[in-house]
């Protein structure tokens, strides 16, 4: 059976399908920041004023890839891969309702 805690991991992992120009979409772990209800509600309320590195720093303290997770990597990850802005956002916000709607 699985462990429940009122209070949540500050971080978790999750897949997400990097999407890549002309091939298939790939798999990456990352590891994302948990937030409260109210701090996804800061979050999303804020998003607009932040640049896609921003949000995605906000978001993503980790990765499973051999380059290292830094500001500058993920500068070079976004500008080269335009869809990994957007699915990785997408996975976050679902992996927080969906862990909230599973409890």
């Amino acid at each position: 059976m699985p462990k429940f805690s009122l209070k949540a991991n500050p971080t978790f992992t999750a897949k997400v399908g990097f999407p890549q120009a002309g091939g298939e979409t790939v798999d990456v772990v990352l590891t994302f920041k948990h937030r409260t209800k109210t701090g996804l509600d800061e979050f999303l309320t804020s998003r607009a004023e932040r640049t896609d590195v921003d949000a995605f720093l906000e978001m993503v303290v980790g990765w499973e890839l051999s380059d290292e997770f830094n500001k500058e990597n993920v500068e070079l990850l976004l500008e080269n891969h335009i869809g990994v802005a957007l699915a990785t956002y997408k996975a976050y916000i679902d992996q927080l309702v969906q862990n909230r709607a599973k409890n």
